[in-house]
């Protein structure tokens, strides 16, 4: 059996920028592609293994799929595999969102631009709208579930209650239900591990369990505890620094602190992956911040959806508009640039922190029933959440004037009729047709639907 110290880490970064590189698709696709190339072709750690890190990863909030790869990274290497792998997965994502938050900021308006990103908003709504149907087939496995989802959903998109109080709300009841009746409140399988099941058969001789090396020497649970205390401090300390000191030079009503408060406190409560959080984003960077409007919140979802790297790297799209709007005495490019180094720091940091405090805690965590039953409720409310972000961006995109009415607490969407963009609206049903009834991949309908949406908006210039 092999110890992390028998694979070079030099082999180790070429591995981890190859993974990087071929990371699209959603964790779905990354996470297959880690597990191709590190369990079947490399064997450097087992199935077995593989899915405890993969389960591990899912109870955090954050994107599952780099903190996998943040885990594996530092069972290899410890610390320095950890950073390295973790950092080597978000960067390709990160500067291909730069260039592309450029290319838009500045020449969004030219048609050839505008008809591009006309066809990736068809195409995300229908990823959106798949997403809803995937994850609550596998998640709402009983009647209770069902109704916390239905919940979430009035809650967010009735009644504009925050993410965070719906995540809060979800695991109380997850931690309730799960102690009345336990069998009502499983979790459902990971998501993105669709056939890694647990083999049978005994691995080659040779093959690796990266994580094995160090379960033999346990430290005393007095030791583990000051060395996670420690971890957390110093990683408290990485991650909320750049806040503080901006805050502090440059006040509370800067955009650069409004957007390092706002992503470092979104990025604590991102459970259920990137869809669901984004709901909660566009609700507050549109509405309440107004860093950038309803549609550029999808152009932005299409460049995550198209470029390698974590889909929460739309983010820093987000931040990047946020900035170049209201520069300070900043070019609007160096804002941006700016912004989205920080929205990308902030987003990112607590990954490693709860990689590096939690990974030696792990079994603890896996066999934790409390925290079973808590996973259960997070992901039944995930889905009307998620089915929330659906039908904003429906909206927003085949109706080109959408209202709000309140009504007390009430919020009501309500589109004009009139408005309505008939060529939007029949490619995002084709879509919806293509992802649901042909069974068409992710990549496929957003070529499919950027080479139809070209000419049909040059065409119809609508």
């Amino acid at each position: 059996m092999q110890s992390h110290t028998a694979i070079p880490f030099r082999e180790a970064l070429r591995v981890w920028i190859r993974v990087a590189l071929l990371s699209f698709g959603g964790p779905a696709g990354q996470i297959a592609v880690m597990h191709r190339i590190l369990v079947d072709e490399k064997k450097w750690v087992s199935e077995e293994r593989f899915l405890h890190a993969l389960n591990y990863c899912m109870l955090l909030p954050g994107p599952e799929a780099m903190q996998l790869a943040t885990y594996i990274g530092w069972l290899l290497h410890r610390t320095a595999g950890g950073l390295a792998a973790g950092c080597l997965f978000v960067a390709p994502g990160f500067l291909s969102i730069l260039a592309l938050s450029v290319v838009y900021a500045n020449y969004k308006e030219a048609p050839a631009v505008d008809a591009v990103f006309f066809g990736l908003k068809a195409a995300v709504v229908a990823i959106v709208a798949h997403a809803v149907w995937r994850i609550g087939r596998r998640a709402l496995r009983s009647g209770p579930l069902v109704a916390l989802a239905a919940a979430a959903f009035a809650a967010i998109f009735l009644f504009n209650v925050p993410f965070p109080l719906i995540i809060l709300g979800a695991i109380v009841i997850g931690l309730v239900g799960g102690r009345i009746r336990p069998d009502m409140f499983r979790p459902a399988p990971a998501p993105d591990a669709e056939g890694l099941t647990p083999s049978t058969e005994s691995q080659p001789e040779g093959s690796g369990d990266a994580g094995a090396d160090g379960a033999a020497a346990q430290p005393s649970a007095a030791s583990a505890v000051r060395r996670a205390l420690l971890t957390l401090a110093l990683w408290l300390v990485i991650w909320l620094t750049p806040t503080l000191a901006l805050l502090a030079i440059l006040g509370r009503g800067h955009v650069f602190v409004e957007e390092a408060l706002f992503f470092s406190k979104m990025a604590v409560v991102t459970f259920g992956g990137a869809y669901a959080v984004l709901s909660y984003v566009a609700q507050q960077a549109v509405e309440v911040y107004g860093w950038l409007a309803p549609l550029e919140m999808l152009d932005g979802l299409g460049m995550a959806e198209t470029t390698p790297g974590p889909l929460i790297q739309v983010v820093q799209f987000v931040g990047y508009m946020g900035a170049w709007r209201d520069p300070g005495g900043l070019h609007p490019l160096a804002a941006g640039a700016l912004a989205s180094v920080l929205v990308t720091w902030v987003t990112f940091a607590p990954c490693f922190m709860f990689i590096f405090v939690g990974a030696p805690w792990v079994e603890r965590l896996r066999e934790s029933r409390v925290l079973a039953s808590a996973l259960a409720g997070i992901t039944a409310a995930v889905v009307g959440v998620i089915l929330n972000l659906a039908v904003w961006f429906a909206l927003h995109t085949i109706f080109e004037d959408v209202d709000e009415v309140r009504i007390g607490p009430l919020r009501l969407l309500t589109p004009d009729p009139a408005s309505v963009d008939l060529a939007a609206l029949a490619l995002t049903a084709g879509a919806i047709v293509a992802m649901f009834r042909f069974k068409l991949g992710m990549v496929w309908t957003l070529a499919a639907c950027v080479a139809i949406g070209i000419p049909l908006r040059l065409l119809t210039g609508s």
